[in-house]
């Protein structure tokens, strides 16, 4: 091959190796041309997303109040997550240097787990180490964070200081667990808030969620890109409920003491404003595997059980309305005991009650007389019967705002599991299922002179001050029975209290009228006994004063332990606790404190002193005062029909008498001549150290002994 050939053939290839290169230069160009135009946005999207993100930020939630609006039941408190940007460009060296030193000293004041030595090593390492997101401390309270934005570089900001609080809320129960359970949580779950109050006003409590920027940093942490949101959230709005604080304690602790007392599993109280249907009060305590009484589960809301002996009123409610008996007329008894098929109905009472009126079978409470009055009447037909308690929403759903209410059952006449004995079971509370709440609702509807409204536990929502939406009474129905009826109802309801099984909850400063309830428990599986032992529900409703109700009241207690088991016993005494503290707190309720003559029947004994405040304190008191009216001071005595006063002498310079005062008159005249009062005990003054029209001496001392020591 000759060397012509032969540089051909590397002029061939080299051409090749430029054409292949060009080939390669041209695809290479093209691609990107194909990745900055075609695909260009698409891919600085993905970019961006990888290094930015948007996360919502949590409003504050509303506060949650007792009536009034004047006391907490739950609120948000806020708690701050402190991080420090160590690698700002803004944070200058000689900044960092010169603050870093009493920044830490300042850090180890108030954060006490580490010396100032270490805060300034940990700080100057970071620094370093150029952390973007360095974590100074988690659980910060609202006060020191105040006090964290005065501190050296701290103060400067988020940029030049480095400075990044990021807020999350916690909710707190100022008053713990008095009703935690009808208060609620919130619920992680993706149901959502669902339990309690919190969960049935979320739409109000909630609030708007805002946006925040946030930046990836080296170490995969997220910053906040800028200081301010992208998008600012909206605080909730706050709820005012029904709930009186004070008797809602009163409650609780009166059913804790009786669960305690009787080892009782759970129990519930309710108190509920008559014309309103406000609850006042709602109490839930269950025994935990430590035996300890919890707020862990809603009773009056939620437990629908048969409601033994309360259901009567029901039942002789039907039985009056169709002109069946009247109050006195008499039913056999016989010796405690009816049979119905294979069914043996029993009283409590052995050897029974004879021969009693229907009165006096509701005032004992007699399952013999009311399943004989239901089953002569009502056999045959047992629609008729049914359809009446249909008609007094007896089969309804409440609706109340919190979720999880029992649904109430009333079988009707083919459904399943209607038998024979059903009717005669149904006379006395079983085979029906009821919650508290609904029961409650019936026998404030008859202290209600008929009129049934629905439960309500929420007032009004407001926002920074302004009244959103006022909850008004919402009336389930004008007129459950008639007026006739509802005499008879009310005549029999005030018996068990004067006459028969609650006159242990009688007293003389005010009338209960109420119903007793002692009811056996099912057990799914084994029935009503299981491992040859029964298990009681206790209940007693009623309502106070019987006169003119005010409240009405349920209070329920489920498995006692002991052989004390009777709603009087068990249930009563907690309904008594709380009317009688309603009773002693509502000035409204209150008996007038005078004579049949209209005289209070003893004037009162009155100390001496500053005459315009006796005349305006016997004035409202309306107690008669009498004598002299031109000084400013006088001394009282007490005569058979008022206060007769007579002028007390102070003189100038002299020693004023202050025997038979008040501490407050008495300094306030002994201190305005430039005497040193002191004072010995309490009550009026019985003796004074220095005698009265003695020369004064500026600054002497001047020792009063009161009546008590």
């Amino acid at each position: 091959m000759g060397k012509a050939s032969i540089k051909k053939i590397i002029v061939d290839r080299v051409i090749a190796l430029y054409l292949g290169l060009f080939l390669m230069a041209l695809v290479v160009l093209f691609r990107i041309l194909q990745l900055q135009i075609l695909q260009g946005d698409e891919l600085r999207q993905k970019a961006e997303d990888l290094m930015l993100k948007y996360v919502t930020i949590e409003p504050n939630r509303g506060d949650i109040y007792a009536t009034g609006g004047k006391r907490l039941l739950a609120t948000s408190v806020p708690y701050y997550e402190i991080r420090m940007d160590l690698k700002s460009n803004a944070l200058k060296n000689e900044d960092f240097n010169q603050g870093v030193d009493s920044l830490s000293y300042r850090l180890s004041r108030i954060f006490r787990e580490k010396s100032k030595a270490a805060w300034k090593r940990d700080l100057t390492r970071a620094r370093e180490a150029g952390k973007r997101y360095y974590l100074i401390r988690r659980q910060v309270s609202y006060q020191h964070l105040q006090e964290m934005k005065t501190f050296p570089i701290f103060r400067l900001g988020r940029y030049k200081g480095g400075f990044i609080p990021i807020q999350s809320n916690r909710r707190v129960l100022p008053h713990q667990m008095l009703a935690a359970r009808t208060i609620g949580y919130l619920s992680k779950s993706e149901s959502g808030n669902i339990v309690g109050l919190e969960g049935a006003y979320d739409h109000y409590l909630g609030g708007v969620k805002g946006i925040r920027l946030m930046q990836k940093t080296a170490g995969n942490i997220w910053i906040p890109v800028n200081d301010a949101n992208e998008v600012e959230p909206e605080n909730g709005y706050d709820l005012v409920t029904t709930i009186d604080v004070d008797i809602q304690d009163v409650a609780e602790n009166a059913l804790l003491k009786q669960l305690s007392l009787h080892e009782a599993h759970h129990g519930c109280a309710i108190l509920m404003e008559v014309e309103t249907g406000d609850i006042r009060a709602i109490a839930n305590l269950s025994r935990n595997k430590n035996g300890h009484y919890t707020e862990s589960y809603n009773y009056a809301i939620a437990e629908s059980t048969e409601p033994g002996s309360t259901f009567k009123l029901a039942v002789l409610m039907v039985a009056l309305e169709d002109g069946f008996i009247e109050l006195d007329d008499t039913i056999d008894t016989g010796k405690g005991s009816v049979r119905y098929y294979d069914k043996v109905i029993r009283d409590n009472r052995r050897g029974g009650y004879g021969i009693i009126t229907v009165k006096e079978a509701f005032e004992l409470s007699s399952n013999v007389a009311l399943s004989r009055i239901i089953n002569d009447n009502y056999r045959g037909k047992e629609e008729a019967f049914v359809e009446r308690l249909y008609r007094m929403h007896l089969n309804e759903s409440l609706g109340i705002e919190i979720r999880g209410e029992g649904e109430p059952l009333i079988r009707y006449p083919g459904d399943d599991y209607w038998s024979g004995i059903t009717l005669p079971m149904m006379s006395h509370g079983y085979e029906v299922r009821m919650t508290p709440l609904q029961i409650l609702t019936f026998y404030n509807a008859v202290a209600n002179d008929g009129k049934m409204v629905k439960p309500r536990i929420a007032e009004s929502i407001h926002h920074y001050g302004r009244t959103i939406k006022r909850f008004n009474t919402r009336v389930i129905d004008p007129s459950i029975c008639s007026d006739e009826t509802l005499e008879k109802i009310k005549i029999m309801l005030e018996g068990v209290v004067e006459n028969g099984t609650a006159k242990n909850l009688s007293n003389e400063n005010f009338r209960i009228a109420g119903k007793t309830g002692t009811a056996q428990i099912a057990n799914a599986k084994y029935g009503y006994r299981v491992d040859s032992r029964v298990s009681y529900q206790a209940s007693f409703v009623g309502y106070f004063p019987a006169e003119k109700p005010k409240y009405s009241c349920i209070v329920v207690v489920n498995s006692p332990t002991s052989d004390v088991y009777y709603g009087n016993l068990v249930a009563g005494p907690v309904f008594q606790e709380i009317s009688r503290k309603v009773y002693a707190t509502s000035l409204d309720l209150q008996q007038d404190l005078q004579s049949k003559d209209g005289f209070l029947a003893e004037i009162p004994y009155s100390k001496n002193g500053y005459r315009i405040e006796l005349e305006k304190v016997l004035k409202d008191l309306d107690i008669p005062l009498s004598g002299e009216t031109g000084s400013d001071w006088v001394q009282t005595t007490k005569t058979d029909d008022c206060i007769q006063t007579d002028p007390l002498s102070v003189l100038e310079n002299l020693v004023p008498n202050v025997k038979e005062m008040g501490v407050k008159d008495a300094v306030f005249l002994l201190e305005n001549v430039g005497l040193k009062v002191i004072i010995h005990g309490r009550g009026k003054v019985l003796k004074q150290s220095i005698t009265p029209g003695s020369r004064i001496e500026k600054g002497q001392r001047i020792v009063l002994t009161m009546s008590f020591t």
